[in-house]
This record gives structure tokens, sequence and C-alpha cells, in this order.
């Protein structure tokens, strides 16, 4: 790998902290202007966003036309231990100027579509101060110049998705679905914790480049405990397994939480975080190997769930989970397969946010009725939803032209190329993931907007506002053209920072041949979707093999986290009252039950008497002459 050389933060380049308090300074201003905002603070919330994109955008201009590759700034010193410093420190590097014109550029757009989306809703004002604070937790993430600052943005962005998710809390299974993903996180960011612990122990510091330029001097062991921490934080951000059950709960909040959550912010944060820490990762095989067998049997839970589902939310949810793991099996390939992940998850932050606003419109449009059986024939009274929707439709399965066939082809012929007996396992679950996606995607596509209309005569869909539908319009061409990004300077220009050149990759299959595989057999499940659900379907669940009935009970994974995590916890619980009322509140009680009595049998010699306190003395001296004489003539 080339050193990274740092430029010094002059110009505009010396606003890289500004990126973050733009957002930061709009969610502020709405948290605390309270009802006065309400008229004009989702603008606000707008042009904040819109405004670091547009600074975002300078910056990356500014950034490519330097000979150094990033530009370093210090802003003051966060922590000392012992005799590490840790530095309040910012890096615009082309992996992190990517990473901001992302999440800036398609949160603007779901900022707007939320205008109009959340425009009956009495606390849009809060709703855009969470909404801005997501945005600005998550610049700290990638722009954090070490791994104290990501982590903070890291723990920023969680709260920030749990106050999104549980936004309508007064419904309960809204507010669960906040703890949960605020819970499963946390436990998750448990390694995140350990690994930032075991830096500073072994290189003593959490810089970027001194941990890159000193990572060949750690241990074997010390590798693999940080590589694992490092990917269980990981999987805990991008909902992959075993920390997947959050991400399609998650749903409970508003619409466009969910497009910003999927597309832009809190899921790509596992993939940046390997990405940015690839040579940690690249020095251990048995790390590396975790990564990929992680990604590869991620995609496949993800898409056989997907086959099952029937609420539109969530089998988008589960395809994000799939479709991360295709980006995990990648930056856990290594070398030039990094580029490729990264590539694919540009892509999909707007073929993806254009399915979740689609969605939304579909949504706001049918009452709030999110299951797809009683759908059907929408493309005629919502066109510009259904032309948009198809193109993150042709997208996310991969049909040329779209986005996903140049974006994620590409990584199933690297899953192939893997030498040995992995590769033919990787690159035969990533095709596999690929004609399952093709099926349940075309599924949803088919019953909501094609066959016989199947919702109740009191519906009366529409087509969205101007508004929601501009948004939709700029993310389906985004989904057309975001997997040519392969094939113009972007990755090129990552190779400094994040590795080798993709087009390296080679094996014992041609990408012409893995092209024509994956084409086939998208083409197939395709055709297969269409022909099972052309004519509509049944509109409530029937009889099932076990194989539909296991992925409609999501695997079994609610059933392993409460056998493994709920119950045990909830044991260990009962077990502490148990302890504290029995053990330690009964000695405390019993010892003041003990004083009470000695005091209250005091008392009683208290009579007020004076015969009885003559009488006492009387006894007192008796007693004392008697343990004189015994002691004196013993």
């Amino acid at each position: 790998m080339d050193d990274v050389i740092y430029a010094s933060p002059t110009g505009i380049l010396s606003l890289t902290w500004l990126l973050i308090a733009l957002p930061a300074a709009g969610a502020i201003a709405l948290l605390l202007a309270g009802k006065a905002a309400d008229k004009w603070g989702h603008w606000l919330g707008v042009a904040t966003v819109a405004a670091a994109f547009g600074l975002g955008l300078a910056q990356t201009i500014a950034l490519a036309g330097l000979s150094e590759t990033a530009v370093f700034s210090e802003l003051y010193t966060f922590l000392t231990v012992g005799d590490v410093d840790i530095q309040a420190s910012l890096l615009l590097d082309p992996l992190s100027a990517a990473f901001v014109l992302l999440i800036t550029g398609v949160g603007s757009l779901i900022h707007i579509y939320a205008v109009g989306y959340m425009a009956h809703d009495p606390d849009r004002r809060k709703f855009f101060a969470y909404f801005n604070l997501f945005v600005a937790a998550m610049l700290i993430l990638v722009l954090g110049g070490n791994y104290m600052m990501t982590f903070i943005g890291w723990e920023g962005v969680g709260l920030a998705s749990y106050l999104l998710i549980s936004f309508w809390q007064l419904k309960p299974s809204a507010a669960t679905a906040g703890k949960k993903a605020f819970l499963v996180n946390r436990v998750a960011d448990v390694g995140f914790l350990i690994a930032i612990f075991a830096l500073i122990a072994t290189i003593g510091s959490l810089d970027f480049a001194t941990v890159t330029a000193n990572a060949d001097g750690l241990s074997t062991g010390m590798t693999v405990l940080i590589g694992l921490c490092l990917l269980a934080a990981a999987c805990g951000k991008s909902g992959q397994f075993p920390f997947q059950s959050w991400l399609p709960d998650a749903m409970e909040g508003p619409t466009p939480v969910s497009a910003l959550i999927h597309a832009a912010t809190m899921v790509t944060a596992g993939v940046y975080l390997i990405a940015r820490s690839h040579v940690l990762f690249s020095l251990n095989d048995t790390v590396q190997t975790a990564v990929v067998a992680i990604g590869a049997f991620t995609l496949l839970f993800g898409a056989i769930i997907g086959c099952a589902k029937d609420d539109i939310k969530r089998i988008l949810a589960w395809s994000t989970v799939s479709q991360i793991g295709y980006m995990f099996l990648a930056v856990g390939l290594g070398g030039g397969a990094i580029i490729l992940g990264l590539i694919h998850l540009f892509a999909h932050g707007f073929f993806k946010a254009n399915l979740f606003l689609g969605s939304g419109s579909i949504m706001h449009a049918m009452n709030n009725q999110t299951d797809i059986r009683r759908f059907g024939g929408l493309w005629k009274v919502m066109p510009w939803t259904y032309g948009t929707f198809a193109t993150g439709w042709l997208a996310i399965i991969g049909m040329w032209p779209a986005s996903g066939f140049f974006s994620k082809d590409p990584i199933i012929h690297a899953a192939f190329a893997k030498e040995g007996a992995q590769g033919w396992i990787l690159g035969s679950a990533a095709l596999l993931g690929a004609a399952l996606t093709a099926f349940y995607m075309t599924r949803l596509f088919i019953l909501t907007f094609h066959g016989p209309k199947r919702w109740d005569d009191d519906v009366k869909p529409h087509e969205s506002g101007p508004i929601m539908v501009g948004p939709l319009v700029l993310l389906a061409i985004g989904s057309l053209a975001g997997g040519y990004l392969l094939y113009t300077r972007l990755p090129g220009w990552l190779e400094p920072v994040v590795t080798a050149d993709p087009k390296a990759i080679h094996g014992s299959l041609s990408h012409m041949e893995v092209t024509v595989m994956t084409l086939v057999a998208v083409v197939a499940s395709t055709a297969l979707a269409w022909w099972f659900f052309r004519s509509g379907t049944d509109e409530a669940p029937q009889a099932a093999a076990f194989p539909v009935r296991a992925a409609r009970a999501d695997l079994g994974g609610e059933l392993v986290n409460k056998a493994v995590f709920e119950r045990p916890s909830v044991f260990a619980a009962r077990a502490s009252v148990a302890f504290d009322a029995r053990g330690v509140d009964g000695v405390v009680n019993g010892l003041s039950a003990t004083v009470g009595g000695l005091s209250r049998r005091a008392l009683n010699l208290q009579t007020g008497y004076v015969r009885s306190y003559a009488l006492s003395v009387l006894s007192g001296a008796v007693i004392l002459l008697a343990s004189i004489f015994v002691v004196v003539f013993q």
C-alpha cells in the first residue's frame, strides 16, 4: 500500500469541521426553537444538509486537484490516557469524501421527500432535528481522524437511530423496535471498545496513519482479537449475522427514516469500518475468512427470508441485509475487491433510497397499507412512482443497464476468483443470492404494480405530490447510473487509500463467463416470479412446506435470540431481583429489626421511677463488688 501523504488544511479544505457543524447546528436550533419553528423548521433541516453537500462537493473537487491524497486537521486534545494523547481530528481523503457526498447528497433528497411525507405530523420539527442529528453523527463517523472519533460518531448514530425508529413512541411496536435497535447495537459495540483498548495497549495510538504504519508489529493473537472485535461491531451496525434482528424491526419508524438508515447512513458504517481498517484485516487469514463467511451467509440468509415476507418495507429491509452481505463479502476478499464493495455500496445508496421512498409513496396512497397482497394494478394510478420504482427494481436484481449489473456482478466474479474450494463456495453463494434477489424483488414488483387490483373499496390510490416525486426521479437516475462509477476515475482515486486495482482480479472463470451465468440466473428467477404472481396471490397466508414456514419465521433468528440472549437475561434479571430482595434487603432489614428490638427492650429500663433506678444502681454496685472480690481472692 502506498503511504498516505497529508496536505495542510488550507482554503476551503480548512472548513472540514463545517461539514459536521452545519447539520449539527440545524439540529440544535430546531430543538431549542421549540414550536416557534413548526412552520419553517423543516426547511432549515433541508437547507443545512444541502449546504453540507455543496461544501462537500467543493472540497472533493479541491482534494482531487491536490498532489497529496488526504487533508488532516487536528482540532484539540480530546483525551489523555497515560502517555497517549487522543486528538479530536478530522481526515478528509478519497474514502471519507466519497462517503460525505453519499451521506449529504442522498440525505438531502430524503430530507426534501420527508417535507411532504411528514407534512401532517405535529412533531415534524422534532423529526427534522433528529434527522439532522443523524446526518451530523454519520459525518463525524466517516470524517474522524482516529478510531476514537469514529467511535464517537458510531455512538451518535446509535442514539439518533433510537430516537428516529421510536419516533412514533406511542405505538408500542415502535418503542420496542427503538429499544431493540439500541440494545443490539450496544452489545456489538463492546467489540469496538475492546479493539480500541487493544490498539492503545499495543500500538499506543488510535490515529489511522499510525495504526497502519505499525500494524505489521502486532502479534498473531492480537490481530485476531482486534479484527474479530471490529467485525462484531461492524456486524451490529450493518445488521449482519448474528446481529441482523434489529434491522427489519426498524421499519416501525417513518419511511424516510428507513431510507436514511438503509441507504446513506447507519448500515453503511460497518462496511466503512472494515474498509478503513483493511490493513488490520489483511494481516490474518482467519479474520478475512470470518468476514467473507459472514458476508456470504448473510446475503443468502436475507434473500431467503425476503422471499417469504408480505410487508413491502420488511421485504426491502431483508434485501438490505442481503445486499450489505455482498459488500461484506467484497471487502472481506481484500485487494481490489474492496473497491468493488464500495462501488456497490454507493450504487445501493441510490437504488435502496429510491425503493424505500417509493414504498412510502405507495403507503401514502394506500392508507398506510403495507401488505403487497392487497395492492395490485397501481401502475395505472401512480405512473411516476411506478416508473421510478421500476428503475430501483432493475438495479437491485442486477439487470442491464441498471447499476446493480455493474456493481454486483464484479463481486460475484471476485468471489469465484478466490483460490481453492473457498472460491467455488463463495461464488456459488453469491450467484444463488442474485437469483433469489431477482425472485423476491420481482414478486414484490408484480404484486404491487401489476395484476388485478386487490385493495378495499374505500382506498383511493393517487400519485404523490411533486415534493415527493422530485427526489424519486433524481434517485431513479442514480439507480440507473450508479454502477457506472466503476468506470469513472473513482476506483483509481480510491486506490491510494483503499488498496489495489479491481481490474486486476482474475480467476478460473472469466468476468464474461460469470456475467452470463448471473444473467441467466436472474432472468430465469424473474420469469419464474412473473409466472407465479402475474395474476395476484392469496390475501391470507396459506399452508406451506417447512422451508417457507421457516423463512416466514426469519429462519429461527428470533428463537435463537430468545434462547441465547433474552431468556438468560430475563433469568439473570429475576435472579438479581430475588437476591436483592431476599439477600441484600434481607440482611439490611434483619440488622434493622435486631437493632430496633434491642432498643425497644432498652426503652423498658426507662420507667421514670426513682426506686427502679436506685435498685439498678444497687444491683450494679453489688455486681461490681462481687467481681472485685472474685478477682482479688481468686
